[in-house]
């Protein structure tokens, strides 16, 4: 094999991450016209957006052993279908219910695929290339997102705009699809890693056979992470606390309701609140480039101590001006539930507004303010994009990168994915609140919670526990995951 065979991988991966990101962000866009057309509650609008999680949660139960004990190329074919399925539903739903189907089924599918990428490349790369292609996967997520929003603003006028926002996920999906089918079987999908040594090709060794990596399967079990032996124990606690982290400093909320927020601190209409969803894209992206450039320079555990920092002193200063600021107190959830699961068409004044949206825009696309207020929004926004940014260098594609390094090959995808259920789990909590919450405190009451909330969780939490955390169970032993990932640790 030659050595294009590690081309081929890091390019299905991000691909992979192009979905992922693409499923995460897109639905920012497309609830606003869907809890008009449908007539959404708050809680209704919950459980479109948390239905992806749903999804995710069941299955990091089953993708683990589907990954190890199938492949990672099966795992990414079968994920493949799912995506395929859950966006067909989607693009033609006219109920509630299909919805909910549609995101349960591409969320499950995003799950699997992004487990299997991740393992996949870390596998198949020399280490002194690893942090690069393994975060060239959170390159593609973050990509994905900022085409989600570009489609979100693109189609924010357009009549039924949503099905069309669903559907193109088809797109890069397929052409995954068909890339994953060049690649060669890998044995299950367990390869030898590659030795650091000059005399030796940048390219994997030859795959082990079929019955070894059916014995070394079998040689683990997925209670093997909870003991002493190989020191299993300390890489399931890196894992579980890095995802964790990960989840609770408010990041999904930040996709999945990017729009909703954006019109709650002033963006008067969709189209605006959009455009400042696409601004946040973009630094996302360059942030996330960023971070491949200095992930094996730099090295993993300064680039997380740096990001809770920048991260923690960013929350400080939005509640602190959130204070001061003019939020939006319009309810972004219908008063009434519509129960009987189909579409409603122009019965919502809602959407005569979306049909309508360049005729409201102003000048600087916010809500007539005193300029005093208005600047203390636009400094909200520059805060919450370095939050975004600092997240993007750090625990973004550090997480994916760590978790792929620190467990043995034979475990790794069962491990991978028990991580990853509480990585979703946490997701969940975080996204299902949000709007609830929103709803029935109000923003006003909102804005003096979330200051003394957020400058605690900041200065306590992300300082004294996160950056710790990083520096002290993380370690210098990570120099040990660039060489061997199985011996990290050891």
């Amino acid at each position: 094999m030659g050595c294009p065979i590690v081309v081929l991988p890091t390019a299905v991966s991000t691909l992979g991450g192009l979905v992922f990101g693409y499923e995460l962000g897109i639905i920012s866009g497309a609830l606003m016209q869907l809890k008009a057309q449908f007539h959404l509650t708050c809680v209704q609008q919950e459980t479109v957006v948390s239905a992806l999680l749903i999804g995710a949660v069941f299955a990091s139960l089953v993708g683990g052993w589907l990954i190890d004990r199938h492949g990672r190329r099966t795992s990414i074919l079968v994920s493949n279908l799912l995506l395929l399925c859950g966006s067909l539903i989607l693009s033609s739903s006219n109920s509630f219910l299909m919805l909910v189907v549609g995101r349960l089924s591409v969320g499950f599918a995003i799950c699997i695929s992004s487990m299997s990428c991740c393992i996949f490349v870390s596998e198949m790369v020399p280490s002194h290339r690893r942090g690069l292609m393994v975060t060239l996967y959170e390159a593609g997520v973050t990509v994905g997102i900022l085409v989600a929003y570009a489609v979100n603003y693109v189609l924010a006028g357009v009549l039924e705009g949503w099905r069309y926002m669903f559907g193109l996920a088809v797109a890069p999906c397929l052409a995954q699809l068909v890339s994953v089918w060049v690649l060669p079987s890998q044995n299950q999908g367990l390869v030898q890693l590659v030795p650091d040594s000059q005399n030796m090709s940048d390219c994997p060794e030859e795959e082990p056979s079929s019955n070894q990596v059916l014995k070394d399967h079998k040689r683990f079990t997925i209670f093997h992470l909870f003991q002493r032996k190989d020191n299993l124990r300390s890489r399931t606690l890196i894992g579980l606390g890095l995802v964790l982290f990960q989840q609770f400093t408010g990041q999904p909320n930040v996709l999945f309701y990017a729009s909703t927020i954006f019109q709650s601190m002033g963006f008067k209409n969709n189209a605006s609140a959009i455009l400042a969803s696409l601004g946040l894209g973009i630094v996302k992206v360059v942030a996330t480039f960023v971070a491949m450039l200095c992930a094996d320079k730099a090295g993993r555990r300064p680039l997380l101590i740096g990001g809770c920092s920048v991260m923690a002193l960013g929350l400080i200063l939005i509640g602190f001006l959130s204070r001061n600021s003019l939020l939006d107190a319009t309810r972004h959830c219908s008063s009434e539930p519509c129960f009987n699961n189909t579409m409603q068409v122009h019965k919502n004044p809602m959407e005569l507004d979306l049909m309508k949206i360049s005729n409201h825009t102003t000048d600087a696309g916010l809500l007539d303010m005193p300029p005093a207020m208005g600047s203390y929004n636009w400094l909200i926004l520059i805060c919450m994009m370095s939050v975004v940014a600092a997240f993007s260098v750090s625990f973004g594609p550090m997480t994916w990168l760590i978790l792929s390094e620190i467990f043995p090959a034979e475990l790794r995808g069962r491990a991978f994915a028990f991580t990853n259920f509480f990585n979703w789990a946490a997701n969940l909590i975080v996204s299902f609140s949000f709007l609830s919450v929103i709803g029935k405190y109000g923003h006003s009451d909102l804005s003096h919670c979330l200051y003394l909330l957020q400058s605690i969780w900041s200065s306590k939490i992300y300082i004294n526990v996160c950056c710790r955390y990083c520096f002290y169970l993380i370690g210098s032993q990570m120099r040990l995951a660039f060489l061997e990932p199985s011996l990290f640790m050891e």
